[in-house]
């Protein structure tokens, strides 16, 4: 079945694309809800909520008897710093390269407990998004989150095994992207700048499908990094990256 995205998100992404291309730039006033709902052929309650949720997360800026505005904050570079596998790989020159186990789209009946409180999904809300969509539509179908498994390989040695999962309506088409040859990483940070993250680090015994994906013994030391990062005020990608204990190590300078 064709998946489907619901109106409202439609009208942010049209929002977003205008906000990111430059057509309406900080400060400068966007369309009428008057007008965006003739555009898109929609209620203005689709409309307005549209541009209640770009306002919580800190991408407009509504004011009363003006107009709705792009709020004061710079979209076209990277506010966080993320450095990835093949970075640091190819900067100590060795051989680097990923290997994809799967990709897939994750539906609002697939998602699991923890996904809804990574990405904030309030399930009230899926099922009014589900009321509010066209008779004709299941949105139920349209993708929530997006998941990929990679294994990162150095000389030819797995090194990482990475398990991501990613707002699907922030970046539509990530799942079209071939993961051998771009990094998922640098993808997301041209798609949809990054302001800001966070992350631990903690020693866990390998399970089964990471044990095989590594290449090591069920219940080897693993060192797993766990990151979320942020876009729009919403959480964009969740990350875990699981690397055998005796092949890999984090360190920096203080």
């Amino acid at each position: 079945m064709t998946k489907t995205i619901p109106a409202y998100q439609r009208i942010k992404n049209a929002i977003l694309d205008n906000i990111h291309s430059g057509k309406w730039q900080a400060g400068n006033a966007i369309s009428t809800e008057m007008a965006l709902a003739e555009e898109f052929g929609v209620s203005r309650m689709t409309v307005n909520r549209a541009l209640k949720e770009l306002s919580e997360e800190r991408v407009l800026e509504r004011r009363q008897g003006s107009g709705t505005f792009v709020a004061q904050q710079q979209f076209n570079h990277t506010f966080v710093e993320v450095r990835n596998i093949a970075q640091d790989l190819k900067s100590a020159n060795r051989d680097y390269q990923a290997q994809v186990l799967s990709k897939r789209a994750i539906t609002a009946s697939m998602l699991d407990d923890e996904m809804r409180r990574k990405f904030s999904i309030d399930e009230a809300v899926l099922h009014s998004e589900a009321n509010e969509a066209d008779s004709t539509i299941n949105s139920t179908e349209a993708a929530i989150l997006y998941e990929v498994k990679i294994i990162h390989f150095a000389d030819g040695q797995p090194i990482q095994f990475e398990e991501r999962w990613v707002d699907a309506t922030k970046v539509p088409a990530f799942i079209e992207q071939d993961f051998s040859m771009v990094n998922t990483s640098d993808y997301l940070i041209a798609e949809s700048p990054l302001e800001r993250g966070n992350y631990t680090i903690r020693a866990l015994a390998a399970p089964d499908e990471i044990a095989n994906a590594l290449q090591i013994a069920p219940q080897s030391p693993t060192l797993v990094l766990r990151r979320q990062t942020y876009s729009a005020g919403k959480v964009l990608t969740f990350v875990k990256m699981w690397h055998a204990g005796d092949r890999y190590q984090f360190s920096g300078a203080l």
